[in-house]
């Protein structure tokens, strides 16, 4: 009796899609690396003359930061960061945000980043932890969810009291003179340290501190997770194929007559 032979195919071309979730990490890191570091190529266009790519990237990215210049950080000028009234003065005196988020600078003060001082703190940690994370991912368990929530608190006061505050007023609120915490403190620490968003200021200092804190949550909780399901679609894709090709070897041998 001849042979009988059934065609079990071996191990299919991947998909795109399959591609991309096999080197998910790399994938992350080119794309949201893209996204995340743009911004800061937005005050070097200016710098060299391209007017027209650094202005293009400020209009595409305030659709997903307010850019506020008194929150923003500048490249080529005096200072890296200015107080809401060398804005005014060189600007428009007026706290209108969506009058004062149009500054991007100028040849004297620089140019401002894309991103506020606090999605440069968040968005660009995400990235950094990632990158930090996976040399140790075998070893990082995920975060528990209520470690992720206290570590997500900092970011939603800090935020929420900033929006609450702005309501009064850009200049205005509670969070631009922080005299509840001049108060607490006894008043123990220079002025400026209280007022305003200067680099070094109270409200500075937590918006970067927040901001890492929660790119920090993100990824201890994200990337274990994703490494884990990886691993676990990575183990049963084997099996599966492991089993195809016994069975294909099994039923190639000659039959009995």
């Amino acid at each position: 009796m001849s042979a009988r032979s059934t065609s079990i195919p071996s191990k299919p071309k991947q998909s795109i899609f399959q591609w991309i979730s096999a080197h998910w990490f790399a994938t992350f890191l080119i794309v949201y690396g893209l996204w995340v570091w743009t911004p800061f190529l937005a005050p070097v266009f200016m710098r060299l003359g391209w007017d027209g790519a650094g202005r293009a990237v400020y209009f595409v990215y305030s659709f997903f930061c307010h850019q506020l210049p008194e929150r923003s950080f500048f490249f080529f000028g005096a200072k890296p960061m200015y107080p809401l009234t060398e804005i005014q003065d060189v600007w428009q005196n007026t706290i209108n945000p969506l009058v004062l988020r149009q500054f991007i600078g100028n040849e004297t003060m620089g140019w401002k980043v894309a991103w506020s001082d606090r999605m440069i703190s968040f968005y660009t940690s995400v990235w950094v932890f990632a990158v930090m994370w996976y040399p140790l991912r075998r070893k990082i368990k995920p975060l528990v969810w209520w470690g992720f929530v206290l570590l997500l608190l900092p970011i939603a006061i800090d935020g929420g009291s900033h929006l609450i505050s702005d309501f009064a007023g850009i200049g205005n609120g509670f969070r631009d003179t922080n005299a509840w915490l001049a108060a607490l403190t006894n008043y123990a620490l220079p002025a400026t340290f209280y007022a305003g968003d200067a680099l070094g200021s109270f409200n500075s200092l937590m918006r970067l501190v927040t901001g890492l804190l929660a790119g920090f949550a993100i990824v201890w909780l994200a990337f274990p997770y994703i490494f884990q399901t990886q691993n676990y679609n990575q183990q049963l894709d084997n099996i599966r194929y492991a089993v195809l090709e016994t069975i294909k070897s099994q039923d190639s041998r000659p039959a009995g007559g």
